[in-house]
């Protein structure tokens, strides 16, 4: 039986990425990240799509040689087709369609939100792996989504819970934003918070029901108490800086596990992963640690490159997909927006 090789191609945001994966052993995943957005505090699509144009070539002949695999050696090329930004999705959509075309190979679409709770199922070839039993609850967190899944299958999954405005990720940023901490805020949130007091300060959490999440409420709650906090003191940020972290950052996490608690609960599943950009903040995997300790989840926590954006996710999710044919037409186009 000839071996399955899928070429995993990411562009739906600011990296650039491509990764090998052989009968589901993954044997490269290289990213080339954009550093061109720092100074603007916020990623510019126009200069998002231009990178990726510089950047694909390279990473993809990088991801092929570290895999040491030839590209006639490929059986599909899966590509992430949104949702995401529409001029990156264009960049890695007509790389694909071109590199399948020229190798008479067929293409695998991939949706970005599915393939970070596949990203689980990613084998590096070592003994000892652990990966999600069906059915099991993942919370996808990142700069855009905030979703608690119900996930039957690698193709079954359901959307039970979801923030109604803002993601978790974009409250981060925003907050570190009004502290004047570096694109992307969310990472120097989490270091600075590590010195800090998370009951120091209190915020307003969201009354929404069901498991839907909201994170508008706590940045206004936020931004009002620096508002008013400075009136007093002009030096308030710089001389609790820390502390404001530490506080927003908890906030942030209990909101997150109270609904994903209550859905493990009401729907009887124990088995929870995370997912999601997010999903490398510390407290956020500590508070997994301590849940799985306290209620007897079996909790799945990605290794860190595993969280942010990569190909890894999308070659495994393709493989998945070729497995059962799941092709892709020629003139399909990329989507900005989609569900699950």
């Amino acid at each position: 039986m000839n071996s399955i090789v899928i070429l995993g191609i990411e562009s739906s945001c600011d990296d650039t990425s491509a990764a090998v994966i052989k009968d589901g052993v993954l044997l490269s995943n290289i990213t080339a990240s954009q550093s061109v957005h720092a100074k603007y505090g916020g990623v510019v699509p126009e200069l998002a799509s231009r990178a990726h144009q510089q950047n694909i070539i390279p990473v993809v002949n990088e991801a092929l040689t570290v895999a040491g695999v030839s590209k006639t050696d490929l059986s599909a090329v899966a590509f992430t087709r949104g949702p995401g930004l529409l001029g990156s999705l264009l960049v890695g959509t007509s790389f694909a369609k071109g590199f399948a075309q020229a190798l008479e190979i067929p293409i695998v679409d991939v949706n970005h939100l599915q393939a970070h709770v596949l990203a689980h199922f990613i084998s590096e070839g070592t003994d000892n792996e652990q990966f999600p039993e069906f059915p099991f609850l993942c919370l996808l967190v990142s700069g855009g989504n905030s979703q608690i899944i119900v996930v039957r299958s690698y193709s079954d999954m359901e959307i039970v819970g979801q923030t109604i405005d803002d993601a978790a990720g974009e409250a981060f940023d925003k907050c570190a934003k009004v502290m004047g901490l570096p694109y992307p805020g969310g990472p120097h949130v989490d270091r600075l918070a590590k010195q800090g007091n998370p009951q120091a300060f209190v915020f307003s959490k969201p009354q929404i029901p069901e498991y839907n999440y909201s994170f508008s409420g706590l940045k206004t709650s936020f931004l009002y108490l620096v508002r008013d906090k400075i009136k007093e003191n002009p030096n308030f940020i710089a001389e609790n800086l820390n502390d404001l972290c530490a506080s927003i950052q908890y906030t942030v996490v209990e909101i997150l596990m109270a609904k994903l608690r209550k859905a493990a609960k009401d729907l009887n599943i124990y088995q929870v992963a995370l997912a999601g950009g997010v999903s490398a903040n510390s407290a956020l995997r500590e508070a997994f640690q301590q849940h799985a300790n306290k209620y007897g989840w079996k909790v799945f926590v990605p290794p860190f490159a595993y969280t942010t954006d990569n190909a890894a996710m999308i070659a495994i999710t393709g493989y998945f997909k070729y497995q059962n044919n799941e092709f892709c037409a020629l003139n399909e186009a990329p989507y900005s927006r989609v569900s699950m």
